[in-house]
């Protein structure tokens, strides 16, 4: 193996794509690198930012579509950032929190949503 130079799909530039990695990126499963580092890093910063290649996608925009809630332990309102189905509970953040800390994972496995936006 040796290394190789790629031409970046966006600029046009070559750019080297070392032996160590060529190494990596086959350690992780990764394809050869269509682009650049600085086109890499300029996407990678973009899409950081909120601003979107695939043309007013609001994903990663920051901005999040919430929905109101009541928490089925203790009845408070809450907000969550899925749409309720009503075939599943949902909890406030509080009562989240306090349902993890008496059984690990117990939201993952039983399908548990929280009003905490980690889900």
């Amino acid at each position: 193996m040796s290394d190789q130079n790629l031409t970046c799909v966006d600029c046009g530039k070559q750019f080297e794509f070392t032996e160590s990695e060529q190494e990596f990126y086959r350690s992780k499963g990764f394809s050869t690198p269509g682009r650049c580092p600085d086109c890499r890093a300029a996407r990678k910063a973009a899409r950081n930012s909120g601003s979107s290649f695939s043309g007013g996608s609001s994903y990663g925009s920051g901005e999040r579509q919430m929905y109101p809630a009541v928490c089925a332990q203790c009845g408070k309102d809450t907000q969550v950032p899925f749409s309720p189905r009503g075939d599943r509970p949902v909890y406030c953040s509080d009562c989240y929190r306090a349902q993890q800390g008496s059984s690990s994972y117990a939201g993952r496995s039983s399908g548990v949503r929280s009003g905490s936006g980690r889900y």
